[in-house]
């Protein structure tokens, strides 16, 4: 049987802060530009500020290039409510989508969506949406949101 003995004079000692570079929100404005995932970053404003084009061709919004610098909910994007009826999303209930609700919270937030383009009557999908906050200097800063057909 063999014997082994273990050093721990020189164990791994992780960094006291982060090194220096770009923040959480720019990291991953340019992970998702690139990104084969449908996916979207949002900042404070909730403006889209990077958005894969998988996100767009699922959620009916053109082309990345015409979608950043938009307000999300302005963007072309019709968020539809889970009654027969099809209607438009009410207004107490728009706060409660999972890009918006990371943001406001600051917390994980996961839900259904039922989207479609706009002009009315455009393809409907549901999606389910997982978002995160995105945090800069110890505030939200953004949030990031995978979005994956139902």
């Amino acid at each position: 049987m063999a014997h082994l003995e273990l050093s721990l004079s020189d164990a791994f000692v992780p960094a006291a802060t982060p090194p220096p570079g770009p923040d959480s929100l720019a990291r991953w404005i340019a992970t998702v530009t690139g990104a084969p995932e449908p996916c979207l970053v949002i900042d404070q404003r909730t403006r889209i500020v990077a958005i894969s084009q998988a996100c767009c061709d699922l959620i009916c919004l053109g082309s990345p290039e015409d979608t950043v610098g938009r307000p999300l909910l302005d963007a072309g994007v019709r968020l539809i409510d889970f009654t027969a009826a099809r209607g438009e999303l009410a207004e107490q209930d728009i706060d409660k989508i999972p890009p918006l609700l990371a943001l406001s919270s600051g917390r994980l937030a996961r839900g259904l969506l039922r989207v479609s383009g706009k002009p009315a009557g455009a393809t409907t999908a549901t999606v389910d949406a997982i978002a995160t906050p995105l945090f800069s200097d110890g505030s939200v800063a953004g949030s990031l949101t995978f979005l994956s057909e139902v």
